[in-house]
């Protein structure tokens, strides 16, 4: 079937933008398949699956780091992949492969049968997942993109917030095998069909003009195609290749803020609903905690896409750092709902923070051209952090019996990363000839 040309004729009847296809459909995976994976929802599982088996936390941690190894070693090959074919293959396939290992966790007994099915789970989390949705979307706005990215990730919240609270419905009603089982079978049916048909790589490939301006359509023909037309003057960026990319000192900061910020990200994330049982709290309410959290980005979102075109990036991400170090430390101190919804809240609207303003800095600073390849390379610091973060807490529970110390710890390394990417200057214009003036017409595979 040519989904090409079904995706051309629906851009030339369709009275808006295509791009906002591109964003609806890369908001079905965000929604359906990146949650199921997500640490927020495996907090749920870690009491009911550690009790019944007798593993220590530490044990149960550890899938979530080796599967952010995985994910670390797939992330450039995922990224050169979206930058030639586009994300729509990767994205259907990252979302079978979610559904079918959290299906096949609904069958797990010893530990290696846990590991065997949640780290290639985890793993297309961390890296296809992200960089197809992500990428797919910047490739497509330019002038919106703050606006895009958000709504994204609004919708990405919406799935965070609301996967660990039924995960916990159906783990208290029938089980936790009957929670995992459910949400395997809502991705596989929700998570491939309309991405495969409706995704395309790039508007330049339709003929289209990237991020037009409100009352102006480009509408494709075989003619502007062929010709491969330039872009709209206004939205003209410079684009890096790699080795430029490497060649700048943002590069190397945004990195190693990717790393502390979710080294802290998915520490607490893991951890927070069995550091509320711990203090006493019901489990059913524990959860609550997670799905605060997580609705945290959801606002934050909002909040954060409003100041993007209006403050320099690298100070936003400072804020939303410092937002998450307080977050951090007073969940740590929190022993009750009254004050551990507060704090996983503010936690989450700094998390959204970094998730949108990471994002939009490097499609931003670097430019579309080349941004899978460049963040196939970045994503592998972001997922260290997160492979990092729940076992550093796992082993510190298990040493002092307690959460208060490991995210103390988080909310200072957190704080001082955001003092340190208020250094990550914006490279600044390349060269004349550096500049995308024309689409790359290179064929797409669908």
């Amino acid at each position: 079937m040519n989904f090409a040309g079904l995706r051309a004729r629906l851009a030339q009847r369709l009275p808006f933008y295509y791009g906002w296809v591109i964003l609806a459909v890369a908001s079905v995976p965000s929604f359906g398949a990146r949650p199921v994976m997500a640490v927020a929802t495996l907090s749920v599982f870690v009491v009911p699956m550690t009790d019944e088996f007798g593993w220590s936390r530490a044990q149960f941690s550890g899938a979530v780091s080796l599967g952010a190894l995985f994910g670390l070693l797939v992330s450039p090959f995922a990224g050169r992949l979206i930058d030639r074919y586009g994300s729509g293959v990767l994205l259907s396939a990252s979302s079978a492969v979610v559904g079918l290992c959290a299906i096949g966790l609904s069958l797990t007994s010893p530990i290696w049968t846990f590991y065997a099915l949640y780290v290639p789970g985890r793993a297309v989390f961390s890296s296809p997942l992200e960089l197809g949705t992500s990428t797919a979307v910047s490739n497509w706005f330019i002038r919106r993109r703050p606006m895009g990215l958000a709504y994204m990730g609004i919708i990405q919240g919406i799935g965070l917030t609301i996967f660990p609270v039924i995960a916990q419905v159906l783990i208290d009603g029938w089980g936790w095998r009957t929670a995992w089982l459910a949400v395997g079978i809502f991705t596989l049916s929700t998570g491939i069909i309309p991405v495969l048909l409706l995704m395309a790589r790039r508007p330049e490939d339709m003929g289209l003009e990237a991020d037009p301006e409100k009352d102006h359509r480009t509408v494709p023909t075989s003619d502007v195609a062929a010709a491969g037309a330039p872009p709209s003057a206004s939205n003209t960026e410079s684009n890096y290749t790699v080795r430029q990319a490497l060649a700048t000192r943002a590069f190397w900061l945004l990195a190693i803020f990717s790393v502390f910020g979710f080294v802290v990200q998915a520490g607490i994330s893991l951890h927070q609903v069995p550091h509320y049982i711990g203090q006493g709290v019901p489990t059913h309410l524990a959860a609550l905690t997670a799905s605060t959290f997580a609705f945290g980005q959801v606002p934050g979102g909002v909040f954060w896409s409003f100041w993007a075109r209006r403050v320099p990036l690298r100070v936003l991400l400072s804020v939303a750092a410092a937002t998450m170090s307080v977050g951090a430390i007073g969940t740590g101190f929190s022993s009750s709902l009254s004050t551990g919804i507060p704090m996983g809240f503010l936690l989450g609207v700094g998390v959204g923070g970094i998730h949108l303003l990471l994002r939009l800095t490097w499609a931003d600073y670097y430019g579309r051209l080349h941004l899978g390849s460049i963040r196939g390379l970045t994503l592998p610091a972001q997922i260290g952090g997160q492979a990092i973060g729940p076992i550093i807490a796992g082993f510190m529970y298990d040493s002092t019996g307690g959460y208060e110390t490991p995210f103390t710890a988080f909310g200072i390394i957190v704080a001082f990363a955001a003092v340190m990417v208020l250094t990550a200057t914006p490279p600044g214009p390349l060269p004349q000839g550096s500049v995308l003036v024309q689409p790359i017409v290179e064929p797409v595979g669908d």
